[in-house]
């Protein structure tokens, strides 16, 4: 007969070489994800590479406990029925199942890190219950990533392959019954023992989480350390955030940081066309990264060989423009923190997490007892990333989308209404609201698959990544808006903001660490007026709120996790959270902290690829950035968990 294995032994020999297999490829895919992405991880040494190699097998050895538990429990316990062909038939498809699984994740964050920045948490599956354009769109991607989908078939297939290929032997015990279940108990305790301590990722006294990965590199590189299995099973169903008490009483607390703002005394005095308060129109730009507009890299050590959107160019040059920060790598995370000065700062996004029903302030819900109507547009499919149930939670009037623009002849065939003729559609109905209004735009076309209208294909610069022809496209979408307004009643009485909700792939180094993976435009533009403020600031998106109200003179009080960036007094800073790790940036120094003991702190200037560590370094500097850092997440952690994100 012919052999078709290469190992034959005992249930529990076989058991654990199968194991190791797994574990063997299980950590070969994780590293997929480097070699995928050199560009972004060129800094890093050979010596640097081997020690996350390393430290990442304590992290595939937890995923593999995890998947293989109800395997080794199936395997272990001590009766012969584990023997019978059926039985072993049934526990091997169902430990291939959950192998193929751990490796489609894994290959799907091959390509995801580039646009987020860290493996997919437990809110991927909330996120995928916000729309039904994820089926078509999760087409799209095989077809625009299809090796990562070819490697991961071969890696299943070998996997498989080889595990089973290592054979049960058909040699039946010779031990007497009471050795048999005697010993074999014992074995089932040991493999129990194990499996929960590889659970567990150790002995130490907390199970390990992805905190942890902070104690071996830095944020930017914890994606290698970490598997997606791993990060969707330790945050899958657990609560977004915590109680927290770094402070003992309030006064301390808000002395170093309050996000209660109680008004703006009058003072900025811009006059416009007549008396009646302006209006407020945001422009939020799918993926507009700072790299790809020329205006704000004319100074930049690698300045792109030509901006990919000469019309903003073109409004930069005549407003008051800022190099800004996103507080998220989503557009999920991006629309509380414009709309409603609230940050990305757990790994669920606000809008899918259990505290989507609190009461908060928002730009809408402020300016209604000011008089003013709201409306939210996007193009997209109704529903999509729960957009629109937090828009009505945020107070807004109205939301427009693919379902109100009703003629799916500009539908892209993927996201929503190609953004030109929605931007016209969105001019029309802007024209026919009552002043003063708010309306806040959301573009769309500059999202993967980058789909333009055929009619324009060829027509704006390709440049070196995929999204460049249509982040042309999108630019000139908003030539055409600005062009079909200007003549209209409420052009000149109207304050414009134009910013991006988050970053696209990077292509120069500088945009590829920490703090330019975070890079945006935050543009303020009023019609023949000059703002005057400090431009040379740290502005994130949260400020976006706050800078309106004092615009419009708002004196009441209200909660923002911002500043206003026309309050020259005020403290400027920007906060992240992204792969466990809190991030502030505050005036040289950015520091990165996972919220227990580890933490870098690097001089944004001096060190712009944050390659020496100063944490040993406790200076004044280094304290004060401690204490606010630890303030924002107590009163961000402790008023979500309470319910409290208004001044009333």
């Amino acid at each position: 007969m012919k052999k078709n294995h290469f190992y034959s032994g005992n249930i529990l020999a076989v058991l654990f070489i199968r194991l190791l297999i797994v574990l063997f490829f299980l950590t070969l895919s994780r590293i997929m994800i480097f070699f995928f992405n050199l560009s972004y991880w060129e800094d890093l040494s050979f010596n640097q590479f081997i020690s996350i190699l390393i430290y990442g097998v304590r992290f595939d050895i937890s995923t593999l406990c995890i998947i293989a538990t109800p395997y080794i429990f199936f395997n272990t316990i001590p009766f012969h029925f584990r023997n019978n062909k059926a039985f072993q038939a049934i526990n091997n498809l169902q430990f291939s199942i959950f192998i193929i699984v751990a490796f489609m994740l894994n290959f799907i964050d091959v390509i995801y890190v580039r646009f987020t920045g860290k493996r997919m948490t437990g809110d991927i599956i909330s996120m995928l219950g916000t729309g039904d354009d994820y089926t078509p769109l999760f087409i799209q991607f095989l077809k625009d990533f299809w090796f990562p989908f070819v490697l991961w078939i071969v890696f299943s297939t070998i996997t498989i392959f080889l595990i089973h290929s290592v054979k049960i032997s058909n040699k039946k015990s010779k031990l007497p019954a009471l050795a048999y279940y005697l010993i074999n108990t014992i074995w089932f305790l040991i493999f129990g023992f194990f499996t929960i301590i590889g659970i567990r990722g150790g002995f130490q006294l907390r199970p390990v989480s992805i905190i942890n990965a902070g104690e071996y590199t830095n944020a930017k590189n914890t994606p290698l350390v970490l598997n997606t299995p791993f990060s969707i099973a330790k945050t899958y169903g657990k609560p977004a955030l915590n109680y927290v008490e770094y402070f003992p009483d309030e006064e301390s607390l808000n002395n170093i940081y309050s996000p209660l703002h109680n008004g703006f005394k009058p003072g900025l005095h811009f006059t416009f066309s007549n008396s009646a308060d302006p209006n407020i129109v945001i422009l939020i730009m799918e993926s507009f990264s700072s790299e790809h507009i020329g205006a704000l890299n004319k100074k930049a050590p690698e300045s792109p060989v030509e901006t990919y959107t000469p019309f903003l160019d073109s409004i930069i040059e005549v407003s008051l423009a800022f190099n800004g920060y996103a507080n998220g790598k989503r557009s999920i995370e991006a629309i509380p923190a414009i709309l409603a000065s609230l940050p990305a700062l757990m790994n669920e996004s606000y809008i899918t997490s259990g505290f989507s029903g609190n009461k908060i302030n928002s730009l809408a819900s402020l300016l209604e007892k000011k008089g003013y109507t709201s409306a939210f547009y996007h193009g997209g499919n109704n529903g999509t990333m729960g957009f629109e149930p937090f828009i009505k939670m945020a107070g807004f009037d109205s939301y427009y989308g693919r379902s109100e623009y009703n003629n799916d002849i500009d539908f892209d065939g993927k996201w929503g209404i190609f953004d030109e003729p929605y931007f016209q559609y969105v001019s029309q109905m802007i024209d026919n609201t009552p002043e003063p209004f708010l309306a806040a735009i959301m573009s769309l076309s500059s999202h993967h698959p980058y789909t333009i209208p055929e009619q324009y294909q060829g027509h704006f610069p390709k440049g070196p990544l995929e999204i460049h022809e249509s982040i042309g496209y999108a630019d000139y979408s908003l030539k055409r808006f600005f062009q079909s307004i200007k003549e209209m009643d409420w052009f000149s009485n109207t304050i414009f903001i134009i910013t991006a909700d988050h970053t696209s792939e990077a292509y120069s180094h500088q945009y590829q660490n920490p703090i330019g993976m975070y890079r945006i435009p935050i543009v303020f533009f009023i019609p023949g007026k000059k703002l005057k403020a400090k431009e040379n600031i740290i502005v994130q998106q949260t400020d976006i709120m706050p800078s309106i109200l004092q615009l419009l003179d708002y004196d009441r009080p209200f909660i923002a996790f911002g500043e206003s960036v026309f309050d020259f007094n005020a403290r400027r800073f920007s906060v992240t959270f992204l792969n466990g790790t809190y991030q502030l940036i505050n005036k040289n120094y950015v520091l990165q902290w996972d919220g227990e003991k580890n933490f870098s702190q690097y001089n944004i200037f001096e060190d712009p690829r944050l390659q020496h560590d100063l944490a040993g370094i406790e200076d004044s500097a280094t304290k004060n950035n401690k204490y606010l850092l630890k303030a924002i997440i107590q009163q961000y952690n402790n008023r979500l968990i309470k319910n409290n994100l208004t001044a009333n």
